[in-house]
Order: C-alpha cells, then sequence, then structure tokens
C-alpha cells in the first residue's frame, strides 16, 4: 500500500491510503466496515505488522459503495510529510556509497577510506517537512546548501540486538528524505548542525509498505535541480544495507516504532561536482526513488 498523511483544505491531518487516484481515509473507512482504524500514520504503525495486511484486505475488497465517504480524488489532497512530526530524532547514514565516499574525500576533507561500520548522526523532527514544502536558505548561515537524495527506512516493530537474517520483519515500509545538507555548517566534525536544520529533512510523498518492496537493494535514485539531473544511483551500491544498518544501529540503541532510518546517498552532490554548486533561492530539487515517487521541494530565502 501506499500511505499518506494528508489534509483536506485546512482540515486537521489524516492519514490515508492511495490507490486507483483516490486518497481512502483509512479512520473512516474503518468506521464503515465496523473495524476502528487510526487516524494517524504512527498509531497506525504502533498498530503491529498484521494491520497492513488487514487494512489491505480489506480494501481489496471494498466495493465502490463502501468508498463513498470516505475517499476523495488524489489531486484534492494536500500530501504533508507521511510521519509529520517523528516521535525522535532521524538517524541519518554518512558515507554508505563508495563513490560519494570518493567525491566527499575530495571537496570534504573526510577520510577517503571506505568506512568499516556506519557512521551515524542525526537529524531532529522539526527538520522534517512535506512534498512541496520550502527549504529554508538563510545566507547569513550558509552558503553550500546542497542535496542528497536517499532511501528511508520507517521501523514497524521494536528492534533490540536484532539479527542482520531477521532485520527486514521489523520494517514497516519506506519512504524518500533528501538530506538536505549546509557543508559549511559542520563544526569540529560534528554534522548535526549542517544537516540538522529547520526544513532539512523533507520527507514524502508517501511511505510504501515494505511488503510491496520486499528488497530494498534495487531501487533507483534520482535527483534533479531545476529539472537538471545531478544524481542517479541505485540502492545496490550501499555499502551497507537496509539489514546491516538495522542490525548496527539495534545493537547499542532500540529501534521503536515509526523511527526513521535515512541510508545515505550516492555520488553526484553539489559539494563533489566540479566546480561546487548549490542549491539558492528560487531553485527548485526534486528527488526521486523507484516505486517510492518523486519529491518536489522550492528554495526560499529567509
Amino acid at each position: 500500500m501506499r500511505m499518506v498523511t494528508y489534509r483536506e483544505g485546512q482540515k486537521a491531518a489524516r492519514l490515508g491510503v492511495e490507490q486507483n487516484g483516490l486518497v481512502v481515509d483509512v479512520a473512516r473507512f474503518g468506521a464503515r466496515i465496523g473495524v476502528a482504524l487510526p487516524s494517524t500514520m504512527l498509531d497506525f504503525i504502533d498498530l503491529g505488522p498484521m494491520a497492513v495486511a488487514h487494512l489491505g484486505s480489506a480494501l481489496d475488497g471494498a466495493d465502490a459503495a463502501q468508498l463513498v465517504g470516505c475517499s476523495m480524488p488524489a489531486s484534492n489532497a494536500t500530501l504533508l510529510a507521511p510521519i509529520p512530526r517523528p516521535r525522535k530524532n532521524v538517524f541519518g547514514i554518512g558515507l554508505n556509497y563508495t563513490e560519494h565516499v570518493a567525491e566527499s574525500a575530495r571537496s570534504l576533507d573526510t577520510s577517503k577510506e571506505l568506512p568499516q561500520e556506519p557512521v551515524i548522526f542525526s537529524k531532529p523532527p522539526t527538520a522534517v517537512i512535506a512534498w512541496n514544502d520550502p527549504i529554508r536558505h538563510n545566507a547569513d548561515v550558509t552558503q553550500q546548501l546542497d542535496w542528497e537524495t536517499e532511501l528511508a527506512v520507517i521501523i514497524g516493530s521494536r528492534a533490540q540486538r536484532v539479527s542482520k537474517e531477521a532485520a527486514l520483519d521489523h520494517v514497516f515500509g519506506y519512504t524518500i528524505i533528501n538530506d538536505v545538507s549546509a557543508r559549511d555548517c559542520r563544526r569540529a566534525g560534528q554534522w548535526i548542525v549542517s544537516k540538522g536544520q529547520d526544513s532539512f529533512a523533507p520527507m514524502g510523498p508517501a511511505i510504501v509498505t515494505a511488503d510491496e518492496i520486499p528488497d530494498p537493494h534495487t531501487l533507483g535514485l534520482k535527483t534533479w535541480v531545476n529539472g537538471v539531473e545531478k544524481q542517479s544511483g541505485n540502492t545496490k551500491y550501499m555499502l551497507f544495507g537496509v539489514r546491516e544498518l538495522i542490525a548496527d544501529i539495534s545493537s547499542v540503541m532500540t529501534l521503536e516504532p515509526g523511527d526513521i532510518i535515512a541510508t545515505g546517498t550516492p555520488a553526484g552532490v553539489g559539494a563533489g561536482r566540479e566546480p561546487q554548486e548549490f542549491m539558492w533561492p528560487g531553485d527548485v530539487v526534486e528527488s526521486e526513488i523507484e516505486k517510492i515517487g518523486r519529491l518536489r521541494n522550492p528554495i526560499i530565502k529567509v
């Protein structure tokens, strides 16, 4: 399923499923079929792995009459970030594609050696924005605003010291994150100021549930700035795949339902280009991942 958080007009955000050109409101559909279902993404994830299967089966079996009053044309829905306010910081993974390691070593003074274990940082919940929301460019803070299209993993069940073999059993689904980075805001090797500023985690447009993407290591990734392609990669080139990342993080801290892991970006970031390229007010950046969709955000001056 393609699960979204949406808003109709100025009404409160609600949980929906995109299908056949419609957004079906999950809680209202549940009321129609006599099943109590939540109206938020996090509450739905908390129901556990069987919730996806049960909802999918109910929607597959629904007739047109059952969708009247609990669905709307997708074009009439404003999509928000699938998880508008994560409970915890987003886990970011740095230097997780071989060619990105090389370009970062050339331009950002990072090590040219491949990491022997995942490089982990974080982005606070206040960094998260939605499809078409503006990325904020503060020229007093940065002159090097950069893009990074990344596959994001949404955890679906509690994971503590899980094995690589069992790791995918803990995944709820996948979405896109643009790990926006202010390259000139790193501090003594620490990245959170560079990567955690307000609006620096565009997310969406939907969470595609894990049953629709049984292998997350076969997905093409692309980035465009003002319609010009900047990144073109594939998740098969990750140094540490989704299984390894979940196993590694859960070995030292518990992953909980709704936690988000942004899995790193391929080569082609602005800082790695010759000459370097960065984003400025008036630009539009788009991030696309196969089977998930495209994320679009304008850059504005603040």
